[in-house]
């Protein structure tokens, strides 16, 4: 144990020392960052003073949509590191996206940045060898715990710390995984556009200190804050070194190794982490005092400064462009074609996804409004698209059309890293184009809720769909379009800025002199440099995304196919998120006041529920106050839900249904008159011969079964018989009469066409919001259509007594008809003779 302890001391000592050369990378990038910032500044005040046109959107933006939301929040099991067991952890993912574990009152933040969402064990410990490559280390047959289900969910890193989760299901991992996803996918979205100075500022020193470093190229963990980038950058070269000093040292079985060397890698990680968070801090704040001053400068001498630039960048120009025309002509346009073709193809399929899921829905809404277009139903319907975009389930199609993206060859020769950057980004716009779609249907809804109603509400709904398809194809083209240009730039331009640096990059000093030295701090040769390789290609890049919009093989408008802002009126609506919860509360919500403006967040995600699964794993904890989007039975078609065979929830087998179109008379009688038998074996159970009926039943056909039981005493029950028709006796008359009555009646029932119920039954069956008796049962569903007239007024009748004193309750089976009235007095009491045991009277009103 000391041994151990103090081999862990020594090898912290060795990267305590190793932490010195943190300070070392964060003072190199700090003076490209100095740099770029002025000349960030210079751009920003130049766009502002002269302007620049950007394409005009047909779809409204809104600034904040998550405002008062959470993505999802549940339950589920996580793998404790330090006492090596499964616990149930309550999960939260708020508007940040960020994972919040809550443990009794403490709660553990995961920021989500350079993580990746994985599902096996078997790509898990791929990762993890490949991380662990020394000497000592095999393929593992085992990893160094257990999970207890084959439904694991894990957030790799390649240098902080590994989480570890479970669920019960494979419908719930493949949600929490498409949550996850969604976490990992915002946290690597970038940093903040809105920033114009520091953002280009940051990204730009980022580029080309790691250019000085020989590192061309996209880079997969430029993810995160600032913070967290300068983490990833200083154990881009850290982490190896560290790996090849501690990982021969460590003791113990491979599954051990790998533990202490993920435990050391985290506690490096968050050490680096802390460092470059405060350094680039003070760097920031250096350059925003500056700011002021450079400002000022700035816009004193625009013009000189201006065309200053423009006589360098004319110089360099015709230094650079013929060693840059024959490169791109000889390497660069033969794989131009190639290269779009392999981004067009899942992002196209991307984007056509996202329209089907949008149509589906828009579509949803305008049926349901059909029943009901009071604005109460409207606000619900309206209420549940509203967080169409940031829903992970919903969204998951599409985002798996883009992890189809393969740009196998290219890797190496345009020194790309991964696909991942370029997946990521156009997932993002999937999301904000959703977003952008039903933000302008929702706006133009609610618009259109006063003064309509009824049918004309339905046309309104209607025309704004089509409306907002039509904006969406063309904005989801405009997108798509600039989407492929910067991706072609990405995977382009680092490829000849690595060609032609070595020829070039010594000549740049010398025009160094060209810039006077005011102006020194806004002209930097370098980017200069950079912008005539750009604007070089450019040309070509443009050329090529033109003859795809042209072939129209992935729906693209035409460059030429401007379209105007074809509503002028759209752009005066608001850019804020509908409360449309709060408009269905209406004057409710005004009494509560403070409560309403302090309630719980709604969710986005609805809670995963298990199927078929006992609550006492608790996988999901039910959350109380869960208001979403469902995601169950979605994406059905109707055929697939009529053949779906409903459960018994005590047995667990399928009940299988009535067949819808019985062939025979005497089927369809059934049918609409379901029979109901009783046997009464003991005549004691019976007061005064009178059958007790349960509420709303009432009789319409009484049979005596001819079916002989064993009795105790025969002769006791002749007697017993004998002197009921000597009792009866007076009243023979009576019920003779009533009984031929009752057979007339039979007679013409039988001899009436059933093809009056029967086109009735028909109606129902084919009526697309055919009603639902609630008194049936949702597991013994008639789904053949036919229903009984009678129906209709059943609670207005009471059950009428059944009274028959000379029948031998031993031998006798009654049938009852549900839901029937009877206009017979069924009071009326008939002589039977005893000897006719085999005689079967029926009586029908």
């Amino acid at each position: 144990t000391w041994q151990y302890h103090d081999f862990h001391l020594n090898t912290f000592r060795h990267t305590h020392a190793d932490m010195a050369r943190t300070s070392a990378v964060m003072s190199e990038f700090g003076r490209f960052y100095e740099q770029q910032y002025a000349v960030a500044l210079f751009n920003s005040v130049r766009y502002e003073i002269e302007g620049g046109g950007n394409t005009q959107t047909q779809l409204l933006h809104r600034k904040d949509p998550l405002k008062n939301k959470s993505i999802f929040s549940g339950g589920l099991f996580q793998y404790l590191e330090e006492s090596k067991k499964w616990r149930s952890r309550f999960l939260y993912v708020g508007d940040s996206y960020n994972i919040s574990l809550y443990e009794s009152k403490a709660v553990r933040v995961i920021n989500c940045a350079g993580y990746r969402a994985l599902t096996s064990m078997e790509e898990y410990l791929g990762l993890l060898n490949n991380s662990l490559s020394d000497t000592k280390a095999k393929a593992a047959s085992a990893p160094f715990l257990k999970c207890p289900s084959q439904f694991p969910l894990i957030l790799w890193h390649p240098y902080a710390r590994h989480h570890y989760f479970c669920v019960m299901t494979e419908k719930e991992q493949k949600k929490w995984h498409a949550i996850f996803q969604d976490c990992v996918r915002h946290s690597n979205n970038g940093l903040s556009e809105e920033c114009k100075v520091a953002t280009p500022a940051f990204t730009d020193a980022l580029r080309l200190y790691r250019q000085a470093k020989g590192h061309y190229g996209t880079w997969d963990m430029m993810c995160g804050n600032q913070a967290q980038i300068l983490a990833n950058l200083v154990m881009e070269t850290l982490h190896p070194e560290l790996k090849n000093l501690i990982v021969p040292r460590l003791k113990g079985k491979l599954q051990q190794r790998q533990r202490d060397w993920m435990l050391i890698s985290d506690a490096v990680y968050r050490q680096v982490l802390s460092q470059t968070k405060t350094q680039h801090e003070a760097l920031a704040q250096v350059c925003e005092v500056e700011r002021p001053r450079l400002d000022s400068a700035l816009r004193t001498d625009m013009d000189q400064i201006v065309t200053s630039k423009e006589h360098v960048s004319g110089k360099i120009r015709a230094f650079v462009l013929p060693r840059v025309e024959q490169l791109v002509r000889s390497k660069v346009q033969p794989y131009i074609h190639s290269i779009l073709e392999a981004l067009m193809e899942p992002t196209s399929r991307g984007f056509s996804e996202v329209r089907d899921i949008l149509f589906r829905e828009l579509v949803e809404v305008s049926k349901n409004t059909m029943n009901d277009s009071s604005s109460e139903k409207v606000g619900e319907h309206m209420d549940k698209i509203s967080m169409l975009a940031f829903h992970p389930v919903k969204m998951q199609s599409c985002y798996e059309k883009m992890e189809a993206l393969n740009l196998e060859g290219l890797q190496q020769r345009c020194d790309v890293s991964s696909p991942s950057v370029f997946i990521q980004r156009a997932q993002i716009l999937m999301r904000q184009q959703m977003d952008n779609a039903v933000h302008t249907f929702e706006q133009l809804v609610h618009q259109s809720l006063d003064g309509h109603s009824g049918e004309d509400f339905c046309k309104t709904i209607q025309r704004c769909q089509d409306r907002v398809l039509k904006k969406y194809d063309y904005d989801s083209s405009t997108v798509r379009k600039k989407f492929f240009r910067e991706a072609l730039l990405q995977i382009i331009i680092p490829y000849m800025l690595k060609q032609l640096s070595p020829s070039c990059s010594p000549e740049l000093p010398k025009y160094k002199e060209l810039i006077f030295e005011d102006f020194s701090r806004f002209i930097l040769v370098e980017n200069i440099f950079e912008e005539v390789v750009l604007q070089s290609v450019s040309k070509d890049i443009m050329m090529a995304v033109k003859e795809a919009a042209v072939q129209r093989r992935h729906n693209l408008y035409r460059d030429s196919m401007v379209l105007t802002n074809s509503d002028p009126n759209l752009h005066l609506l608001g850019e804020d998120t509908i409360d449309w919860a709060g408009q269905i509360r209406g004057v409710k919500g005004e009494r509560q006041g403070g409560e309403v403006a302090n309630r719980k967040r709604r969710q986005i995600v609805s809670m995963i529920q298990l199927d078929g699964m006992p609550l006492l794993y608790e996988s999901c904890q039910e959350v109380p106050g869960v208001d979403g989007i469902p995601e169950e039975n979605e994406g059905q078609t109707e055929q697939d839900l009529e053949t779906e065979k409903p459960v018994n929830p005590i047995q667990q087998e399928p009940i299988e249904k009535e067949p819808g179109s019985p062939d025979s008379i005497s089927e369809i009688r059934d049918l609409i008159n379901p029979v109901l038998e009783v046997i009464e074996k003991d005549g004691s159970q019976q007061t005064n011969g009178m059958l007790p009926l349960e509420e709303g039943d009432e009789v319409k056909l009484i049979t005596t079964v001819t079916e002989f039981v064993p009795r105790e005493s025969p002769i006791k029950v002749d007697e017993e018989l004998d002197t009921a028709q000597i009792k009866q006796s007076s009243e023979e008359e009576r019920c003779v009469s009533a009984i031929e009555s009752a057979i007339q009646q039979i007679e013409i029932a039988i001899q009436e066409d059933p093809s009056e119920n029967l086109s009735e039954g028909a109606i129902d069956s084919d009526g697309e919001f055919a009603q639902t008796s609630t008194n049936s049962s949702p597991f013994h569903h008639d789904d053949s259509g036919f229903q009984s007239p009678a129906n209709e007024n059943v609670e207005e009748v009471e059950p009428q007594p059944i009274t028959d004193e000379v029948v031998d309750t031993d031998q006798v089976m009654l049938t009852l008809v549900e839901g029937v009235k009877s206009s017979i007095d069924l009071d009326a009491k008939a002589p039977c003779d005893a000897s006719e045991k085999k005689s079967e009277v029926e009586i029908e009103s």
